[in-house]
């Protein structure tokens, strides 16, 4: 989808208003808009490029810009559609442009750009990994994967400001042009798209089906962890992604040659990619021979990750450790320590098994993983933290690696990947738990279009959720799960007719269903707590916010308990329908921040669409309400 689609010819025409046309098109299909940089971009960059477009005699081919990239938050600035001047087949063109008139390389595929406080993705990588992206999810291109085609261009900069840029390695997604270098570039696009006007309709419809071709979502992250780890199957990795991993491999040489020690922290809401790239950067380690660990604070995440990416070679699985794993590390002993979900990361890693010598010289649990490791990576989403003493923070893991005398480079991830990559969906969830300044709207005022991707509905009872969850998992032959708060109590198992079973604690009027298993309490036919999320054997079990953070399903079933209600327009936290023992001791403001993020962490599971349901009438008529 693109927020304009027009000829050349006819946006040239209307360049003098083209960024106010784009500005309005965004306010309608994105919740908050767009900033005054991007329209200033658009304005300055846009005439430019057209202009080099009509006058390559290609005033004919279809534009879109501002094109949304398939279960993908991520936006190309241009795309050519039109057909190749030999072969007559559609043939397309993405096009970033930088307003940049200066800018020098950072090392490996990263830029510095004046004015700029973190290092860019290299232009050239970053629209080469967009072609990649592209084909990879759209299966009528990866059939002809020659008909994408990038190209960076840096219309305000000369080619002797940044020459060195031109030095990166070039290819069929991937080149640079600048200013002085505009016949090249129109030389470039007169070779990939047809000049001849009598094209025009043949160029409309390789628009067209561009805009309505079938889409294959992304690898789903346990898929990719048996892959990465294995089959050595790099997943794409987008902008800011690409500059996390970037930083990190930088970070590792840097300790190499000089001994410096750096901590990298990339900081991202649900969906955002950091677990994609914390596997990533383990695979890309592995194969370079370097002591690299995973690190988590969930026991159902690290043992999942253990099961399938370890599946058919054992020894993987001790590359995936706890938090707590560190206390006794060697300083430094390791060249990358990856803490993933780190927000999880608490006081100490002291527990009621750690040894009495060993309580008392305890350190600090973020102190422990940042001396562990030459560069120790921290993932994590302030708005995750989901139990009390749970202190993973940007502010703690800095003030720590200050102190140890450490350099600290900071990522900031934008978007959303899960939920088909909706921006619409992130607004929304922050608008309905009224986080941040995101205010509540409802979901068909914020989608406008037919073709978005993520599906968003309210159920009237717990048992038509289920059916919902249950007619999409058999119409799409996906995933899905119904998780709840924490509001009814968790039985042991019970023998009944000398066979274990799972109590139906969750009791809804007339309808019941039991938790998901206990760790360590086995049940016949049920998954451990650990594989809840991935094991097909856990849909019919309600899973909390334990069994699902860290996880992703196609269809996301979230029931609200009476623990977080509507009351005078406003959400309100009742702390006496909790039984989340350890959530259930915060104090008022703590626990209202915990339950809420609760919520948020189980509305944006589901990669496809989520259902939702309130067992309180005042709130299930906010939800409707939101959700129509």
């Amino acid at each position: 989808m693109a927020l304009v689609r027009r000829s050349a010819q006819q946006l040239l025409d209307m360049s003098d208003r083209l960024h106010t046309v784009l500005r309005e098109q965004a306010r309608i299909q994105f919740e908050s808009g767009v900033g005054a940089a991007e329209v200033r971009s658009w304005q300055n960059s846009l005439p430019a490029f057209l202009t080099d477009v009509v006058e390559a005699g290609l005033g004919h081919v279809e534009v879109l810009l501002e094109h949304k990239l398939p279960h993908n938050p991520k936006r190309v600035d241009v795309v050519l559609c039109g057909t190749h001047p030999r072969r007559g087949t559609p043939s397309y063109v993405l096009v970033e442009l930088k307003q940049w008139s200066s800018a020098e390389p950072a090392g490996g595929d990263l830029v510095r750009v004046p004015r700029y406080p973190e290092p860019v993705l290299h232009p050239v990588e970053q629209v080469r990994r967009y072609c990649e992206y592209l084909v990879d999810s759209t299966p009528a291109l990866a059939e002809r994967p020659d008909a994408v085609h990038g190209l960076a261009y840096l219309h305000n900069a000369l080619e002797s400001g940044v020459w060195r840029l031109s030095q990166y390695g070039m290819d069929e997604y991937g080149r640079l042009y600048t200013m002085d270098t505009r016949a090249q570039l129109v030389d470039r696009l007169r070779a990939l798209l047809d000049t001849d006007p009598a094209t025009r309709e043949a160029a409309s419809r390789a628009a067209e089906d561009l805009l309505n071709a079938r889409h294959a979502p992304s690898k789903p992250l346990l898929d990719l962890a048996a892959r990465e780890i294995q089959d050595r199957e790099q997943f794409v990795l987008l902008d800011e992604q690409q500059v996390a991993y970037s930083t990190v491999l930088q970070a590792v040489e840097r300790a190499r040659t000089s001994r410096t020690q750096t901590v990298v922290v990339v900081l991202g809401g649900p969906g955002s990619g950091k677990s994609v790239i914390a596997l990533s950067l383990l695979g890309e380690l592995a194969r370079l021979g370097r002591r690299a660990y995973h690190a988590t604070g969930s026991s159902a995440f690290t043992n999942t990750l253990r099961k399938v990416a370890a599946k058919r070679a054992p020894r993987v699985k001790s590359m995936f450790k706890y938090f707590n794993n560190f206390m006794d590390a060697e300083p430094r002993g390791l060249d990358v320590l990856i803490c993933d979900e780190a927000h999880r990361i608490r006081e100490t890693s002291v527990n009621r098994y750690t040894r009495a010598e060993a309580r008392q010289r305890a350190r600090r649990q973020v102190t422990e993983l940042i001396d562990a490791a030459w560069v120790p990576v921290f993932l994590l989403d302030e708005h995750q933290v989901v139990r009390p003493g749970e202190m993973g923070s940007l502010r703690e893991v800095t003030a720590a690696a200050e102190a140890l005398g450490c350099r600290v480079e900071v990522v900031h991830l934008a978007g959303q990947y899960r939920c088909g990559g909706s921006e619409f969906f992130d607004a929304w969830v922050a608008g309905l738990l009224e986080i941040g300044r995101g205010r509540a709207r409802a979901w068909s005022d914020l989608v406008t279009r037919e073709d978005e991707d993520f599906v968003v509905r309210t159920a009237g009872s717990p048992a038509e959720l289920e059916e919902w969850l249950l007619a999409r998992r058999a119409e799409s032959g996906g995933t899905a799960r119904l998780a709840a708060g924490y509001c009814w109590r968790w039985s042991d198992p019970v023998v009944v007719d000398g066979t274990k079973v799972l109590v139906p604690d969750v009791r809804i009027g007339d309808w019941q269903r039991p938790w998901n298993a206990k760790p360590d309490k086995r049940v016949p036919d049920a998954p451990e707590s650990h594989y809840w999320a991935s094991d097909e054997r856990g849909f019919g079990q309600v899973g909390c916010v334990y069994t699902a953070q860290g996880f992703e399903y196609d269809w996301a079933g979230v029931v609200f308990g009476p623990d977080f209600v509507r009351r005078d327009g406003r959400w309100v936290a009742q702390r006496q329908f909790s039984h989340d023992p350890a959530v259930k001791k915060a104090d008022d403001a703590h626990f209202r921040d915990l339950v809420r993020n609760t919520y948020k962490v189980l509305l944006t599971r589901g990669m496809r669409g989520v259902c939702v349901h309130s067992t309180d009438a005042e709130t299930q008529e906010y939800l409707e309400k939101l959700a129509r």
